[in-house]
């Protein structure tokens, strides 16, 4: 195949993705952030690799803006530490590195947004268990490669089990939550 063959390829096939795309989820996670923040709650983000990018980027979309200038949403990226998280990692396993800051950050009433396109990521869920303990709220992103998770209160999965497709995804419905609480936070002002 030639890299102009590819690329459409691959293209073509993104764009069926995107077409396909459930957006029920994507409401009801906007609609439980809402609630979080006007409680006074925060987010905290975490995931692996990519999913560790797109964890850090969805916060900065929270704390600065998307498209409008609004108050600022709490967020925090569990990724971004690299003294935390190589600290957590050296002293109790990298299975630890979100659970512990979980534990250090979260209370009741906040949401922790946990991407794993597997679903089965180590820390990924130990950080959902603490989480749980703790009160906060889960939801959890994959690809469709996961079933239903019994350790969130709330699924978004992709149409795809391959990865680069289901990031392109997420990153859809991320963008679509940030768009969605401006619109509600505008409606406010």
């Amino acid at each position: 195949m030639s890299a102009k063959n590819a690329v459409k390829d691959y293209i073509g096939k993104t764009k069926a993705l995107m077409a396909g795309m459930d957006s029920e989820s994507v409401v009801s996670i906007t609609e439980e952030l809402n609630r979080c923040f006007k409680r006074g709650g925060k987010v905290l983000l975490c995931g692996n690799g990519g999913s560790a990018s797109d964890a850090s980027h969805f916060a900065g979309e929270l704390v600065g803006r998307f498209r409008r200038e609004r108050i600022s949403m709490a967020a925090v990226a569990l990724t971004v530490d690299s003294a935390v998280i190589t600290a957590v990692a050296n002293d109790y396993g990298y299975e630890n590195v979100f659970s512990r800051q979980v534990e250090a950050l979260g209370k009741q009433g906040d949401v922790l947004i946990a991407i794993s396109t597997s679903g089965a990521s180590q820390n990924v869920l130990k950080a959902a268990e603490v989480a749980e303990e703790r009160g906060i709220f889960v939801i959890a992103f994959t690809s469709m490669l996961c079933d239903d998770p019994s350790w969130a209160d709330l699924h978004w999965k992709s149409s795809s089990p391959l990865t680069s497709h289901t990031q392109e995804q997420m990153l859809v419905a991320f963008h679509a939550i940030c768009y969605g609480l401006e619109e509600i936070l505008a409606e406010k002002v």
